[in-house]
């Protein structure tokens, strides 16, 4: 018995000391652990005042500011002015120019196709990837998402869009009916996504699209927001406060705040908190004069009211938490921060504009270089060095001591304010030489997807037609009150084939009837406008001020046919032949659907 226990006991000590071996050999090895999820969460039109961990009391917003507390806060990041400059900065880390991008409508939104995307990076990496919302980069494929990085986009390509509730979106390509009040929705996608790639390593990208314009808010966070009296106004440098809007924008923020913490609570639930990078920012300054902090000017602004972000992000174990970060940084630091931080091997064969913020989050002691970080819109630069910012008016102001902006020191820093005015030209120079340069078509039918979305916003119209708004990104075509007008696109057919043809319209009972002719070179196609869709406008009652931009209509698609396309560049015509009434149709958009080959 004695023997039998001995030989047991010695192969239970080989094994022992195996295992301990191979435990102490992989230890020397450096055992490959699990990369980091990524969470990046971007509001729309959100002022860095508009948090409440920025000493804003008119608003609560406890679950992003919860990010700041376990992680790190940059004091002074910057983004760009309006909306899709800063999508292309984060998702390149080139200044948006580089990337093509010179407008926020009618195809000046795109990032070139030769630029890599973080998408991409993240992707080649084995990454499982997802952007949900608002897109902004690009809509008719390869600029659309699915193109550049993203295995799966729900959400809408366009700029603003006109209605939060039961939206019109789509889903990688196809358009789809959205469900309930829109960034609830988004979110709820965001879960789904990451309960389904909790094993293994993921990439979100979730840019939020309010508290962008047009103010609809639901009941819930209006009914807390109606009556409430503000304790902290605008500057008036910043212009006339509208209350109500103020009050609506910041329940909108309320209500992001809430699906930030249904967030926070999934990645605990699911044991995944401790590894997931999460981000959260803003993409400009506030959208009306509003509490911003005393800083000078807002959305559209190169001041520090219209670039300055909010920007936190959490690690926990990784980034310490309740980390206070001053040094300057900005949107196009985040690509090779996030591929630095998730021990990603990359490489982009075009010069980033960003640099890893990585030794800021993690180590101590580092030294940090002396840089310049630009500002740009519509031709007015600022650029910020160290506690400096010369603005557009090249006049110099220390942020350390001012933050508003309020004392020009250009006579006492002669020489610091000409050595940042020669950098603005030189940037000017290099940066903004091909910014006007815009040949690009829309591309249709493109041989690795499907679905091409042409909407009105991209369109031209030609007699008596007219926009229903100045804002062209969720607008629709109206008053077609003539045979012969049309509206056209500027495209490039990517592949000959058959494509079904639908288009998103309204037209009342009384006024059916019309016929039109879609075309493209030689090849045509007539359809009637045999079926009513009538409808005025929708979801009024959740807009909480008159809005500036077009009201929406619940259009629904007319399958009009099947056109056969022939490869090349040229006009893409909609034409009304035969007009019945006093209008033809309200046109929204079309979808052509690649059938063959």
């Amino acid at each position: 018995m004695c023997l039998i226990f001995r030989i047991i006991l010695t192969a239970w000590l080989i094994s022992s000391s195996s295992l301990s071996m191979a435990l102490s050999i992989d230890s020397l090895r450096g055992v490959e652990k699990r990369k980091p999820n990524v969470i990046i969460i971007m509001s729309d039109d959100q002022g860095w005042g508009d948090l409440s961990m920025n000493g804003n009391p008119n608003l609560q917003t406890p679950h992003i500011d919860r990010i700041a507390k376990n992680g790190a806060r940059f004091s002074h990041f910057y983004v760009s002015p309006v909306c899709s400059p800063t999508r292309a900065e984060l998702l390149t880390g080139r200044y948006h120019p580089r990337a093509g991008v010179y407008s926020t409508s009618e195809g000046g939104e795109r990032i070139n196709l030769d630029e890599t995307t973080m998408a991409d990076v993240f992707k080649e990496a084995g990454y499982a990837t997802a952007a949900f919302g608002k897109w902004h980069n690009g809509m008719q494929y390869p600029y659309h998402p699915n193109a550049r990085g993203f295995d799966e986009f729900y959400g809408f390509c366009s700029g603003h869009w006109g209605n939060y509730f039961n939206s019109l979106l789509e889903h990688n390509g196809q358009i789809v009916q959205g469900n309930g009040f829109i960034i609830d929705d988004l979110t709820d996608k965001a879960l789904e996504f990451i309960d389904n790639n909790q094993n293994d390593p993921f990439f979100l990208y979730l840019p939020y699209n309010t508290p962008h314009s047009p103010m609809q808010v639901p009941d819930k966070e209006w009914a807390s927001f109606k009556d409430k009296s503000l304790i902290k106004l605008a500057d008036a440098r910043t212009g006339e406060e509208d209350v109500v809007f103020t009050r609506a924008a910041l329940a909108l923020c309320e209500n992001i705040d809430w699906n930030v913490g249904r967030i926070q609570n999934q990645l605990k639930k699911l044991k995944l908190d401790r590894e997931t990078i999460v981000i959260y920012l803003s993409d400009n300054g506030p959208n009306s004069s509003r509490w911003n902090g005393g800083m000078k000017g807002k959305k559209g602004s190169t001041d520090e009211g219209g670039v300055k972000s909010p920007f936190v992000i959490q690690w926990p174990g990784t980034i310490s938490s309740g980390l206070e970060i001053d040094q300057v940084s900005g949107a196009v630091d985040l690509l090779p921060t996030l591929a630095d931080l998730s021990g990603i091997n990359y490489s982009i064969p075009k010069a980033l504009d960003g640099i890893s913020l990585k030794p800021l989050l993690v180590e101590s002691n580092q030294k940090w270089p002396d840089r310049m970080l630009f500002s740009h819109w519509n031709g007015k630069v600022s650029v910020r060095k160290g506690r400096y910012v010369l603005d557009d008016n090249s006049k110099l102001f220390d942020l350390t001591t001012d933050p508003e902006q309020r004392v020009d020191i250009t006579s006492q820093k002669p020489e610091l304010t000409k050595a940042l005015s020669m950098a603005v030209v030189d940037w000017k120079a290099e940066v903004l030489k091909d910014i006007a340069i815009d040949n690009r078509p829309f591309p249709v039918g493109h041989p690795d997807y499907k679905y091409t979305q042409l909407p009105a916003r991209d369109a031209v119209a030609h007699g008596t037609i007219k926009r229903s708004n100045k804002y062209p990104n969720s607008s629709y075509f109206t008053n077609w009150t003539k045979n012969g007008d049309y509206i056209s696109w500027n495209v490039d057919v990517l592949s000959e084939g058959d494509y079904a043809v639908a288009v998103y319209y309204v037209c009342p009972a009384d006024e059916i009837g019309s016929t039109m002719q879609l075309s493209f070179e030689a090849d045509k196609l007539d359809f009637k406008i045999a079926k009513a869709n009538a409808s005025g406008m929708i979801n009024q009652q959740y807009d909480r001020v008159e809005r500036m931009e077009s009201y929406e209509k619940d259009f629904k698609p007319l399958k009009a046919g099947v056109i056969h396309l022939k490869k090349g560049a040229g006009e893409l015509i909609l034409r009304t032949t035969a007009l019945s009434k006093t209008n033809a149709l309200d046109f929204r958009m079309m979808m052509l659907t690649r059938e063959s080959p």
